[in-house]
């Protein structure tokens, strides 16, 4: 039942690697969505199927495929950059969804074994790192992120008949939202990663945020201040900030920021049982905690993330 290629030599260059007997004969089929799938071929539904391309991307995510974890499978899904334009091997760069053993799922952007942008979590509504994907609505595209028993991936449809649309990660690292025009038979872009230097990952120091409206970009968050002050202002991207008062665990309170991106969650403590009263009250009993948000911000707000480490790689949006 196993797909195999063969080189000029009869060897096994790849295969579908099944396990297991299978006992009623197998299809090979390319269907509509463009899965190829091998599947039983008395089953035509997705439980007949026995190994689907959806599961192994290479550099495109279509409609209705998955990126990210199969929690079952332990398969994680991620897109994989073409070496150039003409070579389709892989490149430098990878798209994949990070599950750490505490704080929230979050896709990173790898070039050559490194991070090189970080998505920002969840919020409910879109990836905190990425507030311009509510554009995709315009194309008439909606997207979800679901974590359930079996996935903990992102996926997008196309709501209206007949439009085609694929997300493309280039060979420079750059993903890239294209929809298909029929009249003159070709891709439109219509959306591509933001070029901005606040989305470099860890762009700026620990307790400072990034903001393109800004001069310098990099600003410490208030309360913090430069640890080697030039005229009160930070001089460079690598100015570390420090407190200007040490916390004393009494009577300590919070500045609200808005339209962020969240801080890099590993290590974070995420409670989604709770709301934003309750969650504030954790971080003030817990002296090691800095920052606390909801983790969904639909319907007012729902879910409680602490933050128990530095507050790192964060940016200001102008419209978020």
């Amino acid at each position: 039942g196993n797909l195999v290629i063969l080189n000029q030599s009869n060897m096994t260059v790849w295969s579908t690697n099944l396990t297991g007997a299978v006992r009623s004969p197998v299809v090979a089929e390319l269907l509509a969505n463009g899965n190829f799938v091998l599947r039983d071929s008395k089953t035509n539904g997705k439980n007949g199927f026995l190994w689907q391309s959806f599961d192994y991307p290479t550099d495109t995510l279509l409609p209705h495929m998955k990126l990210g974890l199969n929690v079952k499978t332990k398969n994680n899904r991620f897109l994989t950059s073409w070496k150039n334009s003409y070579d389709p091997s892989s490149g430098s760069f990878s798209y994949k969804l990070e599950m750490p053993r505490h704080g929230l799922p979050e896709f990173l952007m790898w070039r050559s074994g490194g991070p090189a942008f970080r998505s920002g979590p969840w919020d409910g509504i879109r990836f905190s790192g990425i507030p311009e994907m509510e554009r995709w609505k315009f194309v008439n595209i909606v997207y979800n992120f679901t974590e359930n028993k079996d996935d903990i991936a992102f996926t997008f449809r196309v709501t209206t008949p007949d439009v085609y649309a694929k997300l493309t990660m280039r060979f420079d690292g750059f993903l890239e939202l294209s929809t298909w025009d029929p009249e003159m038979l070709e891709w439109n872009v219509f959306w591509v990663t933001s070029t901005s230097d606040c989305d470099i990952y860890m762009g700026c120091t620990p307790y400072s945020f990034c903001d393109m409206n800004t001069t310098p970009k990099c600003n410490c968050i208030k309360g913090f201040e430069p640890s080697n002050p030039q005229g009160g202002a930070m001089n460079n991207t690598s100015t570390e900030c420090v407190r200007k008062t040490q916390l004393n665990c009494k009577g300590d309170g919070f500045y609200w920021l808005r339209n962020m991106k969240l801080p890099e969650t590993s290590g974070a403590i995420v409670d989604k049982r709770i709301g934003l009263k309750e969650c504030e009250e954790r971080c003030i009993e817990n002296c090691n905690c800095t920052a606390f948000a909801n983790t969904n911000i639909q319907d007012g707000g729902s879910g409680c993330v602490l933050w128990t480490r530095e507050l790192a790689d964060i940016r200001r949006y102008v419209d978020a």
